[in-house]
Parts: structure tokens; C-alpha cells; sequence
């Protein structure tokens, strides 16, 4: 935890003139001070971090929250990887089932015929498209952000409005997320006719600081522990923990945090697929974000 605030609270000057999104929260400087000055809970793992904290009292966007990151340094010998599954598959499965160290869910997807709705490669094997609008050639809007890795090393891009611009790409390991929140250090305007947007879910982002530390972040939601965060929240929060990239991933019932070895399956956060706070509500996702050992 010392080594943590300095950084926090160094993050925090650097984001407080950020522009704000309208949202129903108060963003206050008590907010990121209660994220800067939180005792968090700090687990070393195999090349990365595990931190977890529950603002327990209505201290973060004047609610609870529960949040989970894991910190992976430039320097780490582990590696970023997706995996995939035909048929819905927990995150916790999927990690276990390629020896990941630690692991979010992934993009988004059809809940009744599994397939990724996102474009998706994985070894230059492409295993998902992005779904078309309402003209076939633009995008969707939680289409609008990328996430590709270059020797394990994740790297957030913006599209354009091609639906179809990440096949172009060289990069063997593709998904395609969104929204894009932050880009270059600026946070990017959300569409303020979405409940998607505007409205508290349970939270998945994945964030680069400008150093190369990544940090996959969840925030749990939907219960009086944890409230969850519109997308303004989460991206004032990923900000304020120092990232100048930031992408959202599929949230809600699919939020889930796994780390290895680790009770509950590994389970480490709140999913709530089953209704209630507990690590028990997991549901079956598509495609997850892995951390790897050097070993694998």
C-alpha cells in the first residue's frame, strides 16, 4: 500500500483537469482521493499483481463498490493471450484450461448461439466477426475500440468506422471491444442515449498506463455492495488509476475476475449471473483476456 498511494495520488493531479462526462455521480476530488488513499488488499502473483479494495461506505461516486485489478508491469516475463470457446464457457474454465496465471472475460457475444458479435482472431485465426449495423458497413458503438497484442504485449487502438478495418490488421492476436474510453490520454465522448452508458453495471476494462503497466480492471454491480459504474465512472476511474488507453470489454452478468490457485475456482471478484454477491455467479462467455506464464 505505500508503494501504491504515491502513485495514486501522482495520478490523480495529473487527471484532475480532465474534462468530465455527464453522469447521475457527483465526480468530486473526494471520489478519486477515497481510490488514491483505500488500504488495498495487494497479492503478488507470477509477474503481476493482484489488488482488490471494497469502498464499503458509499465513498466511490457516493456508492460501494467493489474493485479488482490486476497490475501487469512492462517488465514482466508473462504475456497477454485470448481464448475462445464454440459453446459459452465460464472464465475461470478457460484460464484453467490454458494455465493462466490470472484472467478477465473477454468481448461480447450472443447469449443464445454462443458466437463472439466482435471481431475476433486468435493465432491469426479469425473466430468472430463484428456484427453488422444498421447499414453493413458502419460499426456498432461498442465496436469502436480494439485490442491487439504484439508479442504478448497489448496495444488499444481506435478504429474507424469500416466494420471490417481489423482484418487488415498484421497482428495475430485481434478483439474487438468498446467503447473506446480513453485514447491518448483524452477521455473520448459516450453516447448519452444509451443505458448502456449512462446507466451502473457491473464493469470489465482493460487500461494502459504510459509506462506499459496493464491493468484488467472489474467492477462488480447490480447489488447494494457494489453498485457498478456507468461508463462515464469507469472511465474517470481508469484515468485516475493512470491509464492514457482504455477499453471497455463485456460487463454485467459477465464480469469476472480469475486468478490462480485462488479459492472459488479461482473466482477473486463478485459475478452476479446468479443474482446475488457471492463468487458463485459466473456465466459462460465467449472469449477471455489471459495473463500467461513465461512457461506457456
Amino acid at each position: 500500500m505505500r508503494r501504491l498511494l504515491p502513485l495514486l495520488l501522482t495520478m490523480l493531479l495529473a487527471t484532475a483537469a480532465a474534462p468530465a462526462q455527464p453522469t447521475s455521480s457527483t465526480l468530486a476530488p473526494r471520489d478519486s482521493l477515497a481510490l488514491a488513499t483505500a488500504a488495498w488488499d495487494t497479492d503478488t502473483l507470477s509477474g503481476c499483481l493482484l489488488r482488490r479494495f471494497h469502498f464499503a461506505h458509499g465513498e466511490l461516486f457516493g456508492s460501494n463498490q467493489y474493485v479488482c485489478f490486476i497490475e501487469l508491469p512492462p517488465q514482466s516475463p508473462c504475456r497477454l493471450a485470448f481464448a475462445y470457446e464454440p459453446r459459452r464457457t465460464p472464465t475461470s474454465t478457460q484460464a484453467r484450461l490454458h494455465g493462466a496465471v490470472a484472467a478477465v472475460n473477454g468481448s461480447f457475444f450472443d447469449m443464445q448461439k454462443h458466437n463472439p458479435i466482435c471481431f475476433l482472431r486468435i493465432d491469426s485465426l479469425a473466430r468472430g466477426e463484428n456484427t453488422p449495423g444498421v447499414d453493413t458497413v458502419n460499426r456498432k458503438y461498442y465496436q469502436y475500440g480494439c485490442l491487439a497484442l504484439q508479442e504478448g504485449r497489448a496495444r488499444i487502438l481506435k478504429t474507424d468506422s469500416n466494420r471490417r478495418w481489423e482484418e487488415r490488421l498484421a497482428y495475430r492476436d485481434v478483439m474487438t471491444a468498446g467503447p473506446l474510453l480513453v485514447h491518448d490520454g483524452r477521455q473520448l465522448p459516450q453516447r448519452p442515449d444509451r443505458t448502456f452508458v449512462t446507466e451502473r453495471h457491473n464493469r470489465t476494462a482493460i487500461g494502459l498506463r504510459p509506462d506499459g503497466t496493464t491493468l484488467l480492471v472489474t467492477v462488480d454491480g447490480r447489488t447494494s455492495q457494489s453498485a457498478g459504474l456507468s461508463l462515464p465512472e469507469l472511465t474517470r476511474l481508469m484515468m485516475w488509476l493512470g491509464c492514457t488507453e482504455v477499453l471497455n470489454l463485456d460487463g454485467g452478468g459477465s464480469t469476472t475476475l480469475y486468478v490462480r490457485g485462488r479459492p472459488h475456482h479461482g473466482v477473486v471478484n463478485y459475478p452476479t449471473d446468479n443474482g446475488r454477491f457471492d463468487h458463485a455467479g459466473e456465466r459462460g462467455v465467449s472469449s477471455v483476456v489471459m495473463v500467461m506464464p513465461p512457461d506457456k
